[in-house]
């Protein structure tokens, strides 16, 4: 069951949530000692898209008949282990907390993608916000000049602003460690500003006498929120030529290796929610082979965000959350792969003040049991990740069509928040 915590808990909860607004430009290693707590929250996703088996990551059963061709190793949390695959997250895994029992009731790619993004089933009359784009819509960074909402990564489904409205989309970067589309005109600094004279023109002709109705195109929001970014020295952080060449290589030559690389220099200029993606875990048939290359893009990288985000003191004021949209099944099948699994599956979160080292959840290591030790509901997870964002969970919002809906329905997991 999941904890029933007090509008009193939330408070707390919040206040404790809450900071100083960032600094910008991005702050320094010789500033750590001004952060942490004084910092206000950021979320990053690590987002597993394809549904990583729980198997062969970070809940391995080796030698039994489930188990597959992995074998488990130690990790720094005391008498926790995972797969073999992943050496070096196991090398950083106390920096987090570990959950085996999260459980959905979708099992099909877009509707789990949908689901593990909003803590929401999809429905037909309505589309849910993101946790991501409730984020920047409930607690906005002033000083960032660039998008607010990153994700790094050809993500089939990436996450949206639902009824909060388009522009809380994420600002989307295909190829990470370079700066992204539409960011540089294409034309000379001369031509651009009689272009842009031009439109004040025709935007002043049309707000005559319509000026409410103008205001709500948001047109001129947009254009002066384009301008400001374009310009400015907050885009350095989508470029990591500046990086040291053993860091990058720490981090791995891969689109998705470079995106948490880029991911950490966006959350030292303030950006409030990012999503790095790392496709391909679908693995219907040669399982084994499928997740061991996944693997060995996913363990480097990861393991050395953990350590980077720890040595420059972001940490504690970023939420990490490592996620797919659902598991593997227990059974092998004939193909050698292993099917959709939503009942009883991992992922990692930490940072932001949740516990540090925490095991919560287990499965059946023979898989005869479909559901988990402790289930883990999707929407109670993100009540507690909101909640740390110093967010009201519990909010209700007025959607376009008139319907009052909850940020998020679930409660907060008391045991997964330090100090509780």
């Amino acid at each position: 069951m999941s904890d029933q915590p007090s509008r009193r808990h939330f408070l707390r909860l919040m206040a404790s949530a809450c900071g100083l607004s960032f600094a910008v430009p991005g702050l320094d290693l010789r500033a750590a000692d001004q952060r942490g707590d004084e910092r206000a929250k950021s979320f990053l996703t690590i987002w597993l898209g394809g549904g990583p088996s729980q198997l062969e990551t970070w809940d391995p059963h080796p030698g039994t008949r489930i188990g597959g061709d992995v074998t488990a190793i130690p990790t720094t949390i005391p008498g926790v282990e995972i797969a073999n695959l992943y050496p070096q997250v196991a090398e950083q895994l106390h920096h987090v907390s570990l959950i085996r029992s999260l459980v959905s009731n979708e099992g099909d790619h877009e509707r789990a993608s949908y689901m593990l993004h909003t803590g929401y089933r999809p429905e037909p009359t309505l589309v849910h916000p993101s946790i991501g784009s409730i984020a920047i819509h409930e607690r906005p960074s002033d000083g960032v000049e660039i998008p607010q909402f990153v994700a790094l990564g050809a993500a089939e489904f990436p996450p949206r602003g639902g009824f909060l409205g388009d522009r809380f989309d994420a600002y989307r970067v295909f190829n990470p460690g370079e700066t992204g589309q539409n960011i540089k005109p294409l034309v000379s600094q001369e031509r651009q500003g009689r272009r842009l004279a031009n439109l004040e023109l025709i935007s002043k002709s049309f707000e005559r006498g319509r000026r409410a109705k103008a205001e709500q195109t948001l047109h001129q929001h947009t254009v002066d929120a384009a301008l400001r970014m374009m310009t400015s020295e907050q885009l350095k952080a989508f470029s990591i030529e500046s990086e040291p060449a053993e860091l990058r290589a720490a981090y791995g030559d891969s689109p998705f290796g470079r995106g948490c690389l880029v991911a950490r220099r966006l959350l030292e200029v303030g950006v409030r929610s990012i999503e790095v993606s790392l496709s391909g875990f679908d693995s219907h048939a040669n399982n084994h082979e499928v997740q061991a290359a996944r693997a060995r893009t996913l363990d480097p990288a990861l393991a050395t965000l953990l350590k980077d985000l720890v040595e420059r003191d972001l940490l504690q004021s970023t939420i990490v959350l490592v996620t797919g949209e659902f598991g593997r099944t227990p059974t092998i099948n004939p193909l050698g792969g292993r099917d959709h699994w939503p009942s009883g599956f991992s992922c990692l979160v930490g940072g932001g003040g949740l516990r540090k080292g925490g095991l919560i959840g287990a499965t059946d290591p023979h898989g005869d049991e479909t559901r988990p030790e402790d289930p883990i509901e999707v929407a109670d997870l993100y009540a507690t990740i909101l909640g740390r964002l110093g967010v009201d969970y519990e909010k209700e919002v007025i959607t376009p069509i008139g319907r009052p809906m909850k940020l998020c329905s679930g409660r907060p997991i008391e045991r997964l928040i330090a100090g509780t």
